[in-house]
């Protein structure tokens, strides 16, 4: 209970001492008007034990509501801990940042959050090595055949494809036998046959009749006026008229006189206006015939072919066995040669793709390098063009040298190609056509690479 005591006492003398207000003067005290009322007990009598409940503040509470204020000397200091509250003091200044403290030990691992919005493309990294290529896999096993599919929609008309090549000539039929009755019998008609080559120009024809009256031309320009005539023969004078010497009344107005003589001509007058258009005139008599004109566009010959195997083998043509254009049929995509129909100039070009080794091409005339071409590049394209002249019958081809430098590759997504027309012939005679062409004459060497019949300084 002492202890008790001693610790109420220490603090409610430090809550009086921060909480006055101002200090006390005796000088200021006077006497309370009416003294306070003894209570029946001490409150700090060391012989109580404990003080009733409640006893300590209703005294205290007669003390601060008395009529007559009680000095604060005279109260006692526990009734002045429990009235008074301490002024609130300033804001101290921020103290030093403490020692970290010992890390805590993990706590439970948290629940997964959500997937968080796609973050931003990176920029496209270095392209890296090709890596080896890989062995073939097993052929997979067949699958199921699946359901019949529904009768799809009638597609539309596909447009007309190209004329085929003409077949070759079927051999003779077998002689005909004469019936019994020695009648001959008419046979069912045969197929027609293929039109012939376009023949030489004829010769000019007779001169037509006379087309139908055409409309009246346009009216020409007036033309100058035209010279003055002669002079005309000078008329007999007239009879002299009666004479009355008196000066009567006008007489009434006498005949009029013979026209007289034509005087000089006069200036030219300005040029009038145009008249109406005329009728269209007659159509002029034919003119005389021209001299002829060039070749007939009916002597061409053009192809275009793609290859479709890569890396073709060495000493021999390769082969561009997918056609663009051959109507003419003078490419052959069997064998990869080249056919001249008729002498004249030619152009030729290749574009070919290279693709993991060296090429070296060249374009072959009758066994001759014409030119050549080499690309050292893993991956690219080489392309050449030249005109030349060519017999009928000469034959043109591409070839690569050797199995090492055969780079050439067609793919999906790469082609090469192999192309050459006819730019003029040399004559319009179109009878050399219809002769037949010389085979071509195998070289001793074969299909060797050889070389150029020009060397470069």
């Amino acid at each position: 209970m002492l202890t008790f005591l001693h610790f109420l006492f220490m603090a409610g003398s430090l809550l009086v001492v921060t909480a006055m207000p101002e200090p006390f003067s005796p000088d200021g005290w006077e006497p309370p008007l009416e003294p306070p009322q003894i209570l029946p007990y001490s409150p700090m009598d060391s012989n109580m034990t404990e003080p009733p409940a409640g006893a300590m503040e209703a005294y205290c509470q007669m003390l601060l509501q008395s009529p007559v204020p009680v000095p604060l000397d005279q109260i006692p200091w526990f009734c002045l801990c429990t009235h008074c509250k301490g002024t609130k003091g300033p804001k101290g200044d921020r103290g030093d940042r403490g020692l970290p403290g010992s890390p805590g030990s993990p706590g439970r691992r948290g629940m997964t959050g959500f997937r968080g919005p796609p973050g931003f493309v990176g920029r496209p990294g270095v392209k890296g090595q090709k890596g080896d290529e890989g062995e073939k896999g097993n052929r997979g096993l067949q699958g199921l055949v699946g359901p019949k599919g529904d009768r799809g929609f009638k597609g539309d008309k596909g447009e007309r494809g190209l004329e085929g090549r003409s077949g070759d000539r079927g051999p003779k039929g077998d002689d005909g036998v004469c019936p019994d009755a020695c009648e001959s019998s008419q046979g069912p008609p045969g197929t027609p046959g293929l039109p012939g080559p376009a023949g030489p120009r004829g010769l000019p024809g007779t001169q037509g009749l006379s087309g139908p009256k055409g409309l009246k031309g346009d009216m020409g320009d007036i033309g100058q006026p035209g010279a003055p005539g002669s002079e005309g023969v000078k008329g007999e004078p007239g009879p002299q008229g009666e004479c009355n010497c008196t000066d009567g009344v006008d007489g009434s107005p006498g005949q009029r006189g013979d026209k007289g003589d034509k005087g000089d001509q006069g200036q030219t007058g300005p040029t009038g206006q145009s008249g109406v258009q005329g009728d269209k005139g007659d159509v002029g008599p034919m003119g005389m015939m021209g001299p002829p004109g060039p070749c007939m566009p009916s002597i061409q010959s053009a192809f275009a072919a793609g290859l479709t195997s890569s890396y073709p083998p060495p000493n021999t043509p390769v082969v561009f066995s997918h056609l663009f254009y051959n109507i003419q049929g003078s490419y052959d995509p069997s064998t990869g040669l080249y056919t001249a129909p008729i002498n004249g100039t030619y152009v030729f070009s290749y574009h070919l793709t290279v693709h993991e080794r060296v090429l070296k091409v060249g374009l072959f005339h009758n066994y001759v390098p014409v030119v050549k071409t080499t690309d050292p590049k893993v991956l690219g394209t080489t392309s050449h063009s030249v005109i030349l002249h060519l017999a009928r019958g000469d034959r043109v081809w591409i070839q690569v040298k050797d199995s090492i430098t055969n780079g050439m590759y067609a793919g999906s997504e790469a082609s090469s190609t192999f192309s050459g027309h006819l730019l003029h012939p040399d004559t319009c005679d179109m009878a050399s056509l219809r002769a037949p062409i010389n085979p071509l004459i195998q070289d001793l060497n074969g299909y060797s690479w050889g070389n150029l019949s020009f060397q470069a300084p």
